[in-house]
């Protein structure tokens, strides 16, 4: 995953969770435009969160986060 990417993931995880609290969850568009303008970067968001980690469609945005720190 590039690093553009996982920066924004990290970033959006934390926004959700200070103004949502540590139980929110959300699904691998909440890192995206509502329009795909940059359909790269959400297909390896998608192969990540379906793929590689078989994720439910919402997550809790503080597993996401721990995923996306822990992993090289």
């Amino acid at each position: 995953m590039q690093k553009q990417l996982r920066e924004k993931i990290i970033q959006i995880c934390n926004e959700k969770i200070a103004k949502k609290g540590s139980n929110v969850g959300l699904s691998f568009y909440a890192f995206f435009a509502n329009k795909n303008d940059n359909p790269e970067l959400l297909m390896q968001a998608a192969e990540w969160w379906i793929k590689t980690h078989q994720l439910d469609h919402f997550e809790k945005a503080i597993k996401i986060k721990q995923l996306i720190e822990t992993e090289n």
